[in-house]
């Protein structure tokens, strides 16, 4: 196990390498920097000021460095528009979305599982076309259409819950359904596809003629294997979801990391947009790093191949 714990690090690290490499290249793709940040009108002086002040005028392998080595700190730089430190701006925004970003996989799974052990126990019924056509819906329906049909019925019909904000729990009921019911419908189909798998194999008949409970074989038996897969993507998912939270954040007006990364691209606050694109593609690596040593933990056959 520690084998392979320390080969899936070995290459978590590259990878994050490679990533920072490309996060930092975004900065010169779109021209100089020192002009996005001046303005059109700037005049060539004005931009020598600002390519001195912010190192823009070293060679591009020695900004990287040294880019790199306060990053490794902590130290992403002051942003260009708020003038406060990016670490503090990103801490005070990333509680938000983290919270989000839990309550919304929490429902995610707990949509698929239940319903893709439905699915796969009442194949070709009724029941597995309920599920699935649930699923297909949840995939083909747009977020923001979603969440402005949600706040219509349950904030401002009922008054159940309030309609945008981040100060308490009630605030992010909303939103982490409609992220939640857009990411369950890959794991209801791969739990789905995994258990009915499982079903069919030689040790869940194995289990039956033992007389085990019904109970007994999905939950001790097909279940542990079938749930695999939907781990791998729950933590894929659960990166998108912190990733790709803009759209929902705004119709609920929370103030999270998908708030600030839309203002900071509009803004072309360069140090901010580098630490979010790096944050998160750090996130994903991580967390596929994580699902694979609990895939590994859960499934012996994977760490001894």
């Amino acid at each position: 196990m520690l084998r392979f714990i320390l080969s899936r690090l070995a290459i978590a690290i590259m990878v994050a390498f490679a990533v920072s490499g490309i996060c930092f290249g975004l900065m010169f793709l779109a021209g100089d920097p020192a002009l996005a940040i001046a303005g059109e009108g700037a005049t060539e002086a004005d931009l020598e000021v600002i390519r001195r002040r912010f190192g823009f005028d070293r060679p591009i392998i020695v900004q990287y460095g040294s880019w790199l080595l306060h990053v490794v700190q902590g130290d992403f730089g002051d942003s260009y528009y708020f003038g406060t430190p990016v670490v503090s701006l990103i801490a005070e925004r990333f509680r938000a979305t983290l919270k989000l970003g839990g309550l919304a996989i929490l429902v995610a799974l707990v949509l698929a599982v239940p319903l893709g052990i439905l699915a796969a126990t009442s194949q070709n019924r009724l029941a597995d076309r309920i599920a699935l056509t649930i699923g297909t819906i949840g995939q083909a329906t747009p977020s923001f259409w979603l969440g402005l049909m949600l706040i219509s019925l349950f904030a401002v019909e009922l008054r159940w819950l309030p309609v945008s904000g981040s100060a308490t729990f009630a605030h992010f009921i909303l939103p982490s359904l409609v992220l939640g019911y857009y990411a369950a419908p890959s794991m209801l189909r791969l739990c789905r596809a995994g258990m009915i798998e499982a079903l069919r194999s030689d040790y869940v008949r194995t289990a039956r003629a033992k007389g085990l409970l019904p109970v007994q074989i999905l939950g001790g038996h097909a279940l542990r294997n079938a749930i695999l897969p939907v781990i791998s993507v729950a933590a894929v998912e659960f990166g998108f979801i912190l990733g790709g939270s803009v759209v929902v954040e705004s119709v609920f007006g929370i103030r999270g990391i998908g708030m600030l990364a839309w203002e900071s691209i509009s803004r072309n606050d360069f140090p901010t947009v580098q630490a979010i694109i790096l944050i998160y593609a750090m996130l994903y690596v991580w967390l596929t790093f994580l699902a694979d040593v609990i895939n590994a933990w859960l499934d012996p056959r994977i760490r001894m191949n």
